[in-house]
């Protein structure tokens, strides 16, 4: 720990718990003066800010929104230190009830969890009524940011394989504590300077585990955005007594696959009805085929549209000139089919674990290198 850092531990985030609370006991834990906490350090390397005054902070750009505009996200500098940081700065009083029990959920489980593939929150305090949550800086952004700036018409093979292998790593993690994620995309997947990759959006996590017993499926159906719809499971988007599972969160890593290897998100400007229908009886195509997307002006627009970040909305910024060209005609290997094919089986029991999908003949070779082979394939 720094020994700039001026934090004491008064409330512990352990007491927030999710379900308890009302709106206005949620409202008054987040917005509580005392609420000032860090999570502990996960390795040597790690560096952990535990300033909680708002002056220690130089807000130098804003670089994304959430939660309706509620949030916004600054690239900042930590004076006492020099180092370059992420703060997101929330409006508690005119959260809704869902915004805060989103936002209770990430801090408390952002606390909880300890894994170098998912996201860490370094430090949560509050100034009034705004909530600061203070994170490491990930200078490339996120997945989905890339494919905006640099690779509008896909990544390569070798990129797609070392982000998904790091995100597939953080959400094993996470299924193995008992949670299932439900809001697995590129924008979610973020990338630091140095090459790790980290898995966010936890806002909406449900955990199998009540009351010390494990629930084998799931029937909880929360406010999802309509944006992140094409990447939900048939079987969650169903909401039948059949619920869903861990298994629902391999289903988005196969959109994902998809995603970054097209630039384009499947079913993404289908109506939400064709969609669902589409989704129930199966694809009469191959979503990660290619050449099943038009490469038109609507492509074109959908790379760019700036969707969700993964650490704000809309503001990506798209360098066009930057941009890294890849043929349009590209190809991919069979173990790459394989791996979305598994991944978007219709039946939840026949698609393979997060655990077994690290395991895949496709991430063979990743596993073999270092996370300077990630910045190789980026730009500088």
């Amino acid at each position: 720990v720094l020994e700039d850092c001026s934090c004491i531990l008064r409330t512990p985030v352990e007491s927030i718990r999710p379900g308890e609370l009302s709106q206005s006991s949620i409202r008054e834990c987040l917005a509580d003066s005392d609420l000032d906490w860090i999570p502990p350090s996960t390795g040597k390397n790690e560096i952990v800010f535990c300033s909680s005054n708002v002056s220690h902070y130089e807000l130098q750009l804003e670089i994304g929104r959430r939660f309706n505009n509620l949030t916004s996200v600054y690239l900042a500098r930590h004076t006492p230190t020099g180092m370059q940081v992420a703060v997101r700065i929330t409006d508690l009083e005119n959260c809704s009830e869902e915004h805060l029990k989103a936002l209770q959920n990430e801090v408390v489980l952002s606390h909880f969890f300890q894994h170098p593939n998912v996201m860490t929150l370094w430090t949560v305090f509050t100034a009034g009524s705004w909530l600061w949550v203070i994170s490491p800086f990930m200078a490339y952004g996120s997945a989905r940011h890339l494919l905006n700036t640099y690779f509008p018409e896909g990544m390569s093979e070798a990129l797609i394989g070392n982000i998904l292998f790091g995100a597939i790593r953080g959400l094993n993690y996470m299924h193995q504590n008992g949670y299932i994620h439900r809001n697995i995309k590129a924008s979610h997947i973020l990338i630091s300077g140095d090459g790790l990759v980290s898995l966010s959006g936890l806002n909406n996590l449900y955990s199998l585990v009540n009351n010390g017993q494990k629930s084998k499926v799931v029937y909880d159906f929360p406010q999802f955005s309509t944006s992140v719809l094409p990447w939900l499971s048939p079987e969650l988007l169903r909401q039948d007594l059949s619920g869903y599972n861990m298994k629902s969160d391999i289903y988005s890593v196969g959109i994902t696959a998809c995603e970054l290897a097209n630039g384009y998100v499947p079913f993404q400007d289908m109506p939400r009805t064709q969609m669902l229908l589409q989704k129930l009886k199966g694809p009469t195509h191959c979503p990660w085929d290619i050449n099943t997307f038009p490469r038109g002006e609507s492509r074109m627009k959908n790379s760019q549209s700036g969707v969700d970040s993964g650490i704000g909305e809309s503001m990506t910024h798209t360098m066009t000139s930057d941009r890294l060209q890849i043929p349009f005609s590209k190809t991919f290997s069979p173990a790459f089919y394989n791996l979305v094919e598994l991944c978007l089986q219709q039946d939840p029991e026949k698609r393979p674990s997060a655990r077994s999908l690290l395991s895949h003949t496709f991430f063979k070779q990743i596993k073999e290198q270092t996370q300077s082979s990630l910045l190789s394939l980026l730009p500088p």
